[in-house]
């Protein structure tokens, strides 16, 4: 008698034969890897030779006394301590620029949302004038423009004419510190293509829908905007936010062209980067300079860390 059990199909069917489990998916081989970090080869020797190095190289130097013709000296801190014990003009130009960013990124975010609720509406020829209000973004970091500020706000310049013709006596508002670091306030506010142009984009993602249900409940303009509109928007307008506060800090040339590079007059438009270019580039104390651009660094991430630290109590996503 034969030990071995056979299975039969059950009566009127066919036995079926049985199907192979699924072959597994292969795996990338290496081939595939060595080509893909082929490509990505110019991309990180850019990172290593254009970035990476650069920045370690600006900290160590930070540390030194470098002033581009000698070798570098070891300095320890000294340059650190030498900018807030013994260098007026560096808190000069902390003093400015802590000012132009206070005013500008909420005054440019203001404007810049109001024309982008108004280019929301429906109207003929919106993408033209959508485009027109985005042309200052393109034109106001150029020298040129900056030159053209300038020479608005001069003596002779269009503003006082202006005031002229209403019998309004006018100044050189460039030349006076009372009003020279508000007309680059100003230049600044005129920029306000980009983050309009963001905020037109998250204004197009709000549903209409509840626009109608606020108007049925009896909400006006205002009140649909400050209901429906802001926080829906607060995610845009973070970004934004943070995107300003780092760009004014990084300003430079405005104040280069129209103070023709000194920050005057009495220093009243002497930005940080501006301090920061006379130091290492007209003074030759690159290991300052160093120092003084890792300050900023520094500066930058604590106002984003602050940012992001608060956004967890205004601003809305809908997943939450």
């Amino acid at each position: 008698m034969s030990t071995s059990t056979e299975i039969s199909a059950p009566a009127g069917r066919e036995p079926t034969a049985e199907v192979p489990p699924p072959a597994p998916r292969p795996r990338p081989g290496r081939r595939t890897d060595r080509v893909a970090y082929l490509f990505l080869l110019p991309w990180f020797t850019g990172l290593l030779l254009l970035t990476a190095a650069p920045l370690l190289g600006s900290l160590y130097l930070s540390f030194t006394k470098f002033n581009l013709l000698q070798s570098p000296h070891w300095n320890g801190f000294g340059n650190y301590v030498k900018m807030f014990t013994d260098d007026p003009r560096y808190l000069q130009s902390l003093k400015v620029t802590f000012i132009y960013v206070a005013l500008t990124v909420p005054l440019q975010l203001g404007f810049a949302l109001a024309v982008a609720v108004m280019l929301n509406r429906p109207m003929r020829g919106m993408a033209l004038y959508r485009s027109i209000y985005y042309i200052p973004s393109l034109l106001g970091g150029s020298v040129a423009i900056a030159v053209i500020w300038g020479q608005l706000f001069d003596d002779d310049g269009v503003l006082n004419a202006f005031l002229a013709f209403f019998g309004v006596g006018g100044r050189s508002w460039i030349s006076n510190p009372d009003t020279a670091l508000y007309t680059l306030v100003l230049l600044n506010i005129w920029q306000f293509g980009s983050p309009m142009v963001i905020f037109l984009a998250g204004l197009k993602q709000i549903p209409q829908e509840l626009y109608d249900a606020a108007s049925v409940d009896g909400a006006n303009a205002w009140r649909r905007f400050w209901s429906v509109t802001v926080p829906l928007l607060t995610p845009i307008i973070f970004f934004n936010v943070v995107l300003q506060i780092i760009q004014a800090f990084q300003a430079f040339t405005p104040a280069y062209v129209v103070s023709g590079g000194s920050g005057g007059p009495s220093d009243s438009t002497l930005f940080y980067t501006l301090y920061l270019y006379q130091q290492g580039f007209t003074n030759l104390n690159m290991g300052y300079a160093s120092a003084m651009a890792w300050v900023l660094l520094l500066i930058i991430a604590i106002f984003t860390l602050i940012n992001f630290g608060l956004a967890r109590r205004w601003v809305y996503y809908e997943d939450r």
